[in-house]
């Protein structure tokens, strides 16, 4: 695969997971059990910061494909992390840059549940 080939289905795979992290349209959406017993005030910030989160490099971004993010809220780590799978939900995708081969699945956790 040319560097310019996979360039190109990195710059899709981003645009395409950017759009399902910001809107959760696109996808499913899930949340840990800690997550999801979270006050509603403190999971609204946490549902919030991953849907605005733009603090993307090469240490937490080693693909450029914004699948992976760490923040913090009230002293609590927090990750969120987009997963590849086929349609079917049964195995993987076989090409993330793809919508029509690929279901996003995007979880929400505490950082200690990871």
């Amino acid at each position: 695969m040319s560097t310019a080939v996979s360039r190109t289905a990195a710059d899709r795979i981003r645009l395409l997971n950017d759009n399902f992290r910001s809107t959760f349209i696109g996808g499913r959406t899930v949340v840990t059990q800690a997550v999801d017993a979270l006050p509603i005030d403190t999971k609204a910030r946490v549902v919030l910061a991953v849907q605005s989160f733009n603090k993307f490099s090469e240490d937490n971004d080693p693909h450029h494909e914004h699948d992976f993010g760490s923040f913090e809220i009230e002293g609590e780590t927090y990750f969120f992390k987009i997963d590849y799978y086929a349609p079917d939900m049964d195995g993987g995708s076989e090409d993330p840059a793809d919508p029509a081969k690929t279901t996003r699945v995007l979880t929400i956790m505490r950082a200690d549940e990871y």
